[in-house]
């Protein structure tokens, strides 16, 4: 009688663990899909400063596209900044031709390119200087396809609020995946 008791809690905390253990990969599966259907390494943002109100505000959860193949003036962007990893949402204040009717060798065949706007120049509406100077070292503009994360397509006011809490204060993170796992290994079927 105690065997067979004993082989059930095995096997139901087996299920929980493997419940668990799916929902993780659905989630992570999730994100991997929006990434690439949106062409983005990061499809869904979190606006973490005030630095473009009215637009958006600290806490708004930022979708985001990537398939643009050019970013207008007046388009609010996503990028990170070369040697570091928190992205910026800012509107592209200005965008510069790179090749102005030049004609360059591409394997030894000569092609006459036409004006291809993918330097810009970005600044957060409520900030009174552009970024510059929240640019990389010896940077002076961002590349569309370098540096620029996506697009900003849609937003959903306030839900980021529990990221900016979770990384604010460490700790959360911790007493939320507790939670959870708890929860999952209390749960009964």
């Amino acid at each position: 009688m105690l065997s067979s008791l004993g082989v059930t809690n095995v096997r139901q905390t087996v299920a929980q663990a493997l419940n668990f253990a799916l929902v993780l990969s659905t989630a992570f599966m999730l994100w991997k899909g929006l990434s690439i259907f949106s062409a983005s390494s990061s499809p869904i943002v979190v606006v973490l400063s005030g630095s473009m109100e009215p637009a958006f505000q600290r806490g708004d959860l930022l979708f985001l596209w990537n398939r643009s193949p050019r970013a207008e003036v007046g388009e609010v962007v996503v990028y990170n900044v070369r040697g570091k990893d928190i992205p910026i949402v800012h509107r592209v204040l200005r965008t510069y031709p790179e090749l102005e009717g030049r004609t360059k060798k591409v394997k030894e065949i000569t092609v006459n390119s036409a004006p291809d706007s993918h330097m810009l120049l970005t600044k957060g509406d409520n900030n009174l200087a552009d970024d510059t100077e929240l640019y990389a070292r010896n940077q002076d503009h961002l590349n569309r396809y370098e540096d620029i994360v996506g697009s900003v397509r849609g937003y959903i006011p306030m839900v980021g609020y529990v990221t900016i809490m979770l990384s604010e204060h460490p700790w959360l993170k911790t007493v939320l995946l507790g939670v959870m796992g708890l929860m999952v290994m209390l749960q009964r079927e």
